[in-house]
């Protein structure tokens, strides 16, 4: 079941609102209490001027007294808009809410007062200031009015963070359209090489990353159009050599059957069928064993071995073929017989498949060369005297059907399996296969193994 993911587009403009929406609370977070601080200073102040200008017009008019006027109208508003209540204090005293009576006399006597105080409904400001008629007045405005400025930053505050989420959603949807848009062609050309198609080219666009992928897509495209190229010639390389003794033993068996193979003949007609059935199994056997190489259960038996015996033993059967082909085979084996933990069986499929590949390409009248060296690794070393290798032959030596494929109708070649089975065994052993072109004497190829392989 295929689990839903929120896309890059969503996830980009969730991250640029929530980095906005962070940052703006923690700036309100800091910046409220000192506003909130800020404003009640002001008020007081403001709140101070308003007092002085309330006693400097009581005294000129003479408010509150017989035949006095009333305050000037700009000052009335001003109070009545701020929400200030005022006293006037006889020079006899009197009570004030939120001063004490020894407050009250303190104002009387010429002090001044300013602060806050609390009261039954609240925290208040209060200033008071004395008349040089020997009274007083006192003014006071409650906290939540003095700060009343607090609020409208607040709103400005919210209206701002409106529109600052409005353009982070904005500037984070465009630039993750504009990330995605390289993701995209990416994504589509992935699938269509899954799909099978091949022509694909990624342009790289777009941040390094990305631009990146785009690469790594291509050079995967690459790879599958030249591993694709050589399995299907690999593929086409074996079909040839099984269509063949499958023809031969299809045409002699039905010569048999038909009876049109004379008695003196059938016995040798066996041989022949046996041959090439022998020479189909071989290359069963060989395609079976390349493909348990790339299996995770690949057997490999260790035990107790010398290079001297399978080098010994490799070399009776291989001097009878080639001197049937002609050709001189000079073995040079270790003379001291050294324990070695490996695996005598895929040891000896490496030196028949060396062998196998060297005589093919030794002409008649020519050397080939099984040499054994017994070190502190085991190095196991066939020349031949063919044609010799570029170097691009010693780079693709031990891949499957390459070397078939480059030089088919051209010199004597197999299908490619014995090589690639070498270097496959080699690595499966611990080891490596190499190979190099000598100048004017053929080939070399090389396998190093280690004197114990842990398997």
């Amino acid at each position: 079941m295929r689990t839903a993911r929120v896309g890059i587009v969503a996830q980009t403009v969730s991250l640029a609102v929530a980095i906005a929406l962070i940052t703006a609370l923690v700036a309100a977070g800091v910046s409220l209490p000192l506003l909130r601080s800020a404003s009640i200073d002001q008020g007081q102040q403001t709140l101070g001027r308003l007092a002085d200008l309330t006693s400097r017009a009581i005294e000129r008019r003479d408010v509150g007294l017989p035949g006095g006027r009333p305050l000037p109208r700009q000052l009335s508003r001003a109070l009545e808009a701020s929400n200030v209540t005022g006293y006037l204090v006889s020079p006899l005293g009197g009570q004030v809410p939120g001063l004490s009576p020894d407050e009250v006399q303190r104002l009387l006597s010429g002090e001044r007062i300013s602060g806050q105080v609390e009261t039954d409904t609240g925290a208040i400001l209060i200033e008071g200031r004395p008349l040089s008629s020997g009274g007083a007045v006192v003014l006071q405005q409650g906290i939540a009015d003095a700060g009343s400025s607090a609020g409208h930053f607040l709103s400005r505050f919210a209206v701002a963070l409106i529109i600052g989420l409005v353009i982070a959603s904005l500037i984070g949807y465009v630039a993750a359209r504009r990330l995605t848009r390289p993701l995209r062609a990416a994504r589509d050309a992935a699938d269509s090489i899954a799909e099978g198609s091949r022509d694909v080219v990624v342009e790289p666009s777009g941040p390094r990353e990305v631009a990146d992928i785009a690469d790594a897509i291509n050079a995967v495209n690459s790879a599958l159009v030249v591993s694709e190229g050589r399995q299907r010639d690999f593929l086409l390389s074996v079909s040839h050599e099984l269509r063949t003794p499958l023809t031969t033993v299809k045409g002699y068996a039905e010569a048999l059957a038909d009876g049109v193979v004379p008695d003196t003949d059938v016995a040798r007609t066996g041989e022949v069928m046996s041959v090439e059935a022998a020479r189909l199994d071989r290359l069963v056997a060989d395609l079976l064993d390349l493909a348990r190489l790339g299996a995770v259960d690949f057997r490999i038996d260790v035990v107790d071995t010398s290079l001297h015996e399978l080098l010994t033993e490799a070399s009776r059967v291989w001097a009878d073929r080639c001197a049937r082909d002609g050709v001189s085979l000079q073995v040079e084996v270790p003379a001291s017989v050294t324990p070695w933990k490996t695996d005598p069986v895929r040891v000896r499929q490496i030196i028949d498949n060396l062998m196998e590949n060297a005589l093919r390409v030794s002409p008649s009248g020519t050397s080939m060369w099984l040499i054994g060296r017994d070190e502190d690794s085991v190095t196991i070393t066939v020349r031949d005297s063919g044609p010799g290798l570029t170097e691009s032959d010693i780079t693709d030596a031990f891949q499957p059907g390459v070397l078939y494929e480059r030089y088919r109708g051209q010199r004597p070649v197999g299908t490619g399996i014995g090589l690639a089975l070498v270097g496959r065994l080699a690595r499966g052993l611990g080891g490596e296969a190499s190979a190099a072109s000598i100048a004017g004497s053929g080939a070399s190829f090389t396998v190093t193994l280690p004197r114990d392989a842990d398997r």
